[in-house]
């Protein structure tokens, strides 16, 4: 049974080797670069998914140092939106963030229609790199005022 279970994590491992192999490999004599990628390393892993009501996000949205992050689709958006938010569907995450998100170290206040999206956006970027990234979850939970 103990066999059984090790056969099992072997893939894993394997995975964790491969990955840590390939992350030495990458670092290049670059002391600079080396040094901001253990710095970016640093900051990732100690960025973690965080959920916030909607009336902590509010308060923060009226400071205003922050980004809106609307992550459903254009039609979605086009219907109803919080003012000054920006538009990133989850599904562009990958490809568009950079563009759309160029400071990683930026509040970014995720949202979208029932929840489900701005978690899975939310866990997407702190993977990136970004390092503040709050999920106040639902606009059908928003009780301010909307935009169209």
């Amino acid at each position: 049974q103990m066999k059984s279970k090790f056969k099992k994590m072997i893939p894993f491992i394997l995975a964790a080797i491969t990955v840590l192999l390939f992350g030495a490999c990458a670092q290049n004599g670059d002391t600079d670069a080396t040094t901001t990628k253990a710095d970016a390393t640093q900051a990732t892993a100690a960025a973690k998914y965080k959920k916030i009501t909607a009336a902590q996000a509010k308060a923060l949205i009226d400071t205003g140092d922050v980004i809106i992050l609307d992550v459903r689709t254009q039609e979605e958006f086009d219907d109803g939106h919080i003012n000054d938010a920006v538009l990133l569907p989850d599904y562009d995450i990958g490809a568009k963030a950079a563009t759309v998100l160029p400071d990683k170290g930026a509040k970014i206040l995720v949202y979208c229609r029932s929840g489900n999206r701005s978690a899975s956006a939310s866990e997407k970027l702190i993977a990136m790199g970004y390092t503040d990234v709050l999920d106040f979850g639902a606009i059908i939970d928003w009780p301010y005022e909307t935009v169209k």
